[in-house]
């Protein structure tokens, strides 16, 4: 995959310097979040780094929107690379439905998320992937394992949201959102645990609000600001019902960045990227982007098995050797050769 070199326009390092220590000083004396090393200034220039979370910053603090892909397995992760997508995004909807069959109703643990991230990130470990993390899992020390155990099975980012703990999907009707208070204790632990992982870490934080379809749009942002304060370093309203009032989220939390969850037939119009970012979002996912047209193509083959007896059809001529090309299999090969092993001479 070809690396995005937008590069914002230069400041002077006398300028970069001078925005830092003012912010420095606002962050003192207000007690809103701030870190000098993660300041996107740090990450206008140069080229993407080959570290995803690092990757993902430079992505957010330059030009243009970043459009992700919801994938559910080594399948869709394959697929959406293929197709030249530079940030992944791992759906707890997804996840859910793939790994266990089930719902999105806060049926997953901890450790189906992770082992889930763990393969998805192995296969292309330069680009950044985008975790759903739920409510965190429990509470603040939870909420700590869980970003030190995403972060380390080579996720950029995650995002935590304000339901209580037996959540569901975002665009299901029904939900119910915890404390103002208790929503930024949330993303605070999240901040602290990224911050003390050894060596410095890049990891994105972002905050989720599913706040707008039970308390009102108003409640929404100023959650959101609360979690911008806290350290949020993304913004994720979820559930928003028009381009006006994602336009206004965006403009009332600049220069946060703002992320938008798009799935067909749910809460949120059919924005394309090309859209979401004339309306000043960031980040555009696609949750059910692979999982829901896997769900039609499965049926198909299997009705057609059903009353034809055969799968040739349905294969559309792609036999083995092709499909595991998809899979990586010119990779194995190579790397087989190249150490002086002959398993792979034939295939």
């Amino acid at each position: 995959m070809s690396p995005v070199l937008d590069i914002a326009p230069s400041r002077s390092a006398t300028e970069v310097r001078n925005l830092k220590l003012e912010a420095q000083r606002n962050s003192t004396s207000t007690g809103v979040y701030y870190n000098a090393r993660l300041d996107p200034s740090n990450y206008m220039e140069g080229p993407l780094s080959c570290n995803p979370a690092t990757r993902l910053r430079q992505m957010l603090a330059r030009p243009g929107i970043i459009t992700a892909p919801g994938i559910c397995d080594g399948i869709s992760a394959r697929c959406a690379v293929e197709a030249g997508f530079e940030c992944l995004y791992q759906s707890g909807a997804a996840t859910t439905a793939s790994r266990l069959g089930q719902p999105d109703l806060a049926i997953a643990t901890l450790n189906d998320f992770v082992e889930a991230a763990e393969m998805v990130c192995g296969l292309e470990p330069t680009v950044p992937v985008i975790a759903d993390a739920d409510t965190g899992f429990g509470g603040p020390a939870n909420i700590a394992r869980t970003v030190t155990r995403y972060a380390r099975a080579g996720v950029a980012g995650l995002h935590i949201e304000d339901q209580v703990q037996t959540k569901r999907c975002g665009h299901l009707l029904g939900k119910q959102v915890v404390s103002r208070e208790e929503f930024v204790t949330r993303i605070r632990a999240a901040v602290l645990a990224r911050d003390q992982i050894p060596g410095g870490s890049d990891f994105v934080i972002i905050g989720r609000t599913d706040s707008a379809q039970v308390l009102g749009m108003d409640e929404a942002i100023i959650r959101l600001k609360l979690a911008s304060d806290a350290g949020a370093d993304v913004c994720f309203i979820e559930g928003v019902k028009t381009k006006e009032l994602l336009e206004r989220t965006v403009s009332e939390l600049a220069p946060k960045p703002v992320l938008v969850n798009v799935i067909s037939g749910g809460l949120t119009p059919s924005f394309t990227s090309k859209e979401a970012e004339s309306m000043g979002a960031k980040i555009i996912i696609f949750s059910l982007v692979s999982c829901v047209p896997m769900l039609h193509a499965v049926r198909a083959a299997m009705k057609s098995l059903r009353e034809t007896g055969t799968d040739f059809s349905s294969a559309q001529g792609m036999g083995p050797k092709e499909f595991f090309a998809v899979m990586g299999l010119h990779d194995v090969v190579s790397l087989d050769s190249k150490a002086g092993g002959k398993a792979f001479v034939s295939i």
